[in-house]
């Protein structure tokens, strides 16, 4: 049985998404609250190594490979079907401003900005200082990226319900 490109193309964004918005939904409800009630140091040094270890290929396949997938999607859904088409490119706007572009432009200048940081260099008022400065932006692009990419994935998935045939 042959599959169409726009089923496999589908599929695949719905995965791709869904694993994008539960790594940044969960996120929001277990590592924030965590590091919510460690000291100074330690967040930052646990944060320091979370944004180390996060830039790894699985990382990549599912936040990029999401935008790639939604496009793909938009494309191949164009003029096949027009309310999933429409449902995948409102997804894919989301997701790139969003959650790639939240990302791109606010959580990865403050993770460079953490990286360049010599944490066994600050005394503790400075560590509570670029924490409170770092923490409060950090989390709530975190959330806006979070919202965003949960949004898309809804997206993906009325897109994939036009496309279920009831019988």
């Amino acid at each position: 049985m042959e599959l169409p490109i726009q089923n496999i193309s589908l599929n695949t964004t719905v995965i791709l998404t869904g694993l994008s918005a539960g790594l940044f939904y969960a996120w929001s409800i277990s590592v924030i609250p965590g590091t919510q009630k460690i000291n100074d140091l330690s967040y930052l040094y646990t944060m320091q190594s979370i944004n180390r270890a996060i830039l790894n290929p699985a990382f990549f396949i599912v936040f990029l490979g999401s935008l790639i997938a939604l496009a793909c999607s938009s494309y191949f859904n164009y003029g096949v079907s027009t309310k999933g088409f429409w449902f995948l490119l409102i997804a894919t706007v989301t997701y790139l401003i969003g959650t790639v572009g939240v990302t791109g432009l606010g959580n990865v200048p403050l993770n460079n900005e953490l990286e360049g940081l010599k944490i066994p260099a600050l005394s503790t008022e400075e560590a509570a200082e670029f924490r409170k400065y770092y923490e409060s932006r950090w989390n709530k692009l975190h959330t806006y990226r979070m919202l965003f990419s949960v949004f898309s994935f809804v997206m993906a998935l009325l897109a994939l319900n036009t496309q279920i045939k009831y019988q």
